[in-house]
């Protein structure tokens, strides 16, 4: 059986959109996850963080008005930052792609190609 690649998607995210369309016109099968509306659980922030071989604090998006406001110049662990990321969704960089074991943040979006590589 084909593993199904997941999308971690905000909606009104150019970026994210971009990447579903990517996939649509590869003829990929996918499985939407809106990230904001379905906040991930701790142990799937780890296992996303696992798979992208990155730490916690690169997934943040410190563009974003809550990182501003809560935790601009702050040195926090790992455990911390996905606490932040659960309280507040919007801080996870997006869009995400996941096949397997692998998974790339899809910034530019032809680094989807890397997970059939």
């Amino acid at each position: 059986m084909k593993e199904k690649i997941q999308v971690y998607h905000n909606p009104r995210c150019s970026k994210s959109r971009c990447a579903i369309g990517y996939l649509e016109e590869e003829g990929k099968d996918f499985e939407v996850i809106e990230y904001l509306k379905e906040t991930p659980t701790k142990e799937e922030l780890k296992s996303l963080l696992t798979k992208l071989e990155i730490s916690a604090e690169e997934l943040i998006r410190k563009g974003e008005s809550d990182f501003k406001e809560n935790f601009k110049g702050k040195s926090l662990t790992d455990n911390q930052w996905i606490d932040a990321m659960i309280q507040f969704p919007k801080l996870i960089e997006r869009p995400i792609i996941v096949l397997g074991n692998k998974a790339v943040i899809a910034r530019p979006m032809e680094r989807i190609q890397e997970l059939f590589d």
